[in-house]
């Protein structure tokens, strides 16, 4: 089955090569979706495919990297709208 998690992350998250951090996760994973950057600060994170590896990401992400410095990781399960074919960062 398939699930999105609709993610935002701040704290001390950008201009340390968070976003890469989260693409390589994502894509070792084998997961779905986009990373950006938020003019507010925060980093935008959607991630699709199987729940068990969406929360393995997530865990990872929260506590792996280490220069970030999270304050909230506020994490959202929404249906599958939009389907995603790769795992992208924007810029």
């Amino acid at each position: 089955m398939e699930f999105t998690a609709h993610v935002y992350v701040s704290g001390r998250v950008q201009g340390i090569g968070f976003r890469f951090f989260v693409s390589a996760v994502a894509r070792g994973k084998k997961l779905r979706g986009f990373v950006r950057n938020l003019e507010d600060g925060r980093v935008e994170i959607m991630l699709q495919g199987e729940r068990d590896k969406i929360e393995e990401a997530l865990n990872i992400i929260k506590s792996k990297h280490p220069l970030a410095k999270i304050k909230e990781f506020q994490v959202n399960w929404e249906e599958t709208g939009e389907k995603f074919e790769d795992f992208e960062i924007i810029y």
